[in-house]
C-alpha cells in the first residue's frame, strides 16, 4: 500500500540492529572466502603457469606507492580497475551473440543492438546478418552502418550530475550540446547514457560501455528505483496528491508513483517522487495531466546512485563498490 509522507525521510531505508549485525556477518564471511581464494591461487601458481585469462590481480591504486596494494587477491574474473574501469578478457577470446558484441563495443545497449541487427544494418566478415544471436568473436570483422567496431578493452562507469540544456544522447543531428560534451576525453572507450533525462531535466545520469549492465538497469521488469525532486508552478492540492498516489491515466496507460512526499510542509510546490517506471517524461506528464507545470525536475537517485559530492555539470568514475552493487542489485532497488 502506498503511503504519503511529509518529508524525504521516506526515501531512506531504516534498518534494524539485527539487519546490521547480519550484514556484518556476511561481510566477514565474504572476506574469509576471498582470503581462502587468494591462498588457493598462490598454491596453483607454485604448481605451474597461471592462465592469465582467468586470473588477474589489481594494481596499486592511483597515487599509491605501496606495492602491497597490488595483486593481493587472485580472482577468476577481473575486478574493477582504477578509474571506474573493468576488464573482461573472456569476451575477447570466446564466442558471443552479435548483439552482445555490439553492446560491448560501446555503441548502445544489448536491446538496442538487437534492433540494429534486425534492421539489416550489420555485416560480419562482409556478410549481412539479421539474427542478433549469431555467434561472433573478436577475430571477426563487424561493421555497423558501414563502420567497423571493436570490443572495448575496459568497461567504464561514469556518474554525471547533468545540468539543464544538454541532450542525453551520444550524437545530435541539430548540433545541440550533449552529455558527452561534458565528460570530454574522460576515457578512450566509447560510453553512452543509461536511460534518458530530457533536455530540461537535471540530476544523476550513468554513462558506461557495459551493454549488459545497461540492459539490466533499463529493462522494465527490474523496476529500478528513481527519486526526483519536483518544483511545481503552484501548490499541489490534497485531492491531486491523493489522485497521483492512486494512479493517473495518461495517453499510454495508467501511471503511478511508489512514494509521493512534500519536501517542505510550508511550501507545497516542492515535492519528492519515487518511481520505477522508465516511460518517457513520465513524471512531468503525471503532473501536467492534472493541470500543473513542472518548473524544475532533478533526479537525485538512480539505482542507488546519488549526486552527493558531485556538483552540477561535473562527473566522476564509480568506485569498485558502486560497480559491484550495480551488478548485483536486487529488483526494485
Amino acid at each position: 500500500m502506498k503511503k504519503q509522507s511529509n518529508s524525504f525521510s521516506k526515501f531512506s531505508t531504516k534498518r534494524s540492529n539485527a539487519a546490521i549485525k547480519e550484514q556484518f556477518k556476511q561481510e566477514k564471511r565474504k572476506v574469509k572466502k576471498e582470503r581462502e581464494a587468494f591462498f588457493e591461487e598462490k598454491k596453483r601458481a607454485a604448481r605451474g603457469p597461471v592462465d592469465n585469462t582467468r586470473v588477474a590481480g589489481r594494481g596499486p591504486r592511483p597515487g599509491s606507492n605501496d606495492p602491497k596494494q597490488g595483486n593481493q587477491r587472485g580472482k577468476k574474473d577481473n575486478g574493477p580497475l582504477p578509474g571506474g574501469q573493468q576488464s573482461f578478457p573472456n569476451e575477447a577470446t570466446g564466442l558471443m551473440p552479435l548483439n552482445k558484441f555490439i553492446a560491448h563495443s560501446g555503441i548502445c545497449g544489448r536491446r538496442e543492438a538487437a534492433e540494429v541487427v534486425k534492421k539489416g544494418l550489420v555485416k560480419v566478415n562482409g556478410e549481412l546478418v539479421t539474427e542478433p544471436g549469431h555467434k561472433v568473436s573478436a577475430k571477426d570483422e563487424v561493421k555497423v552502418n558501414g563502420r567497423k567496431i571493436w570490443l572495448a578493452k575496459n568497461l567504464v562507469y561514469i556518474l554525471l550530475n547533468k545540468p539543464k540544456d544538454y541532450i542525453t544522447t551520444t550524437d545530435d543531428p541539430q548540433n545541440r550540446k550533449t552529455v558527452l560534451d561534458i565528460i570530454g576525453r574522460a576515457t578512450p572507450e566509447r560510453v553512452y547514457p543509461v536511460g534518458r533525462l530530457d533536455r530540461n531535466t537535471s540530476g544523476v545520469l550513468l554513462l558506461t560501455n557495459d551493454g549488459e549492465l545497461a540492459q539490466k538497469l533499463t529493462h522494465p521488469s527490474n523496476e529500478v528505483k528513481k527519486v526526483y525532486a519536483v518544483t511545481l508552478n503552484k501548490p499541489l492540492e490534497k485531492k491531486d496528491f491523493d489522485q497521483i498516489l492512486k494512479g493517473v491515466t495518461l495517453e499510454d496507460g495508467l501511471a503511478s508513483v511508489d512514494v509521493l512526499a512534500y519536501a517542505d510542509n510550508k511550501d507545497k510546490t516542492q515535492l519528492g517522487v519515487e518511481i520505477h517506471s522508465g516511460r518517457n517524461r513520465i513524471v512531468r506528464r503525471i503532473f501536467e495531466s492534472l493541470g500543473y507545470d513542472v518548473k524544475n525536475l532533478d533526479r537525485v537517485v538512480f539505482a542507488g546512485l546519488t549526486k552527493k559530492n558531485v556538483e552540477r555539470g561535473k562527473w566522476r568514475f564509480l568506485n569498485e563498490k558502486e560497480v559491484r552493487d550495480l551488478k548485483h542489485f536486487r529488483k526494485g532497488k
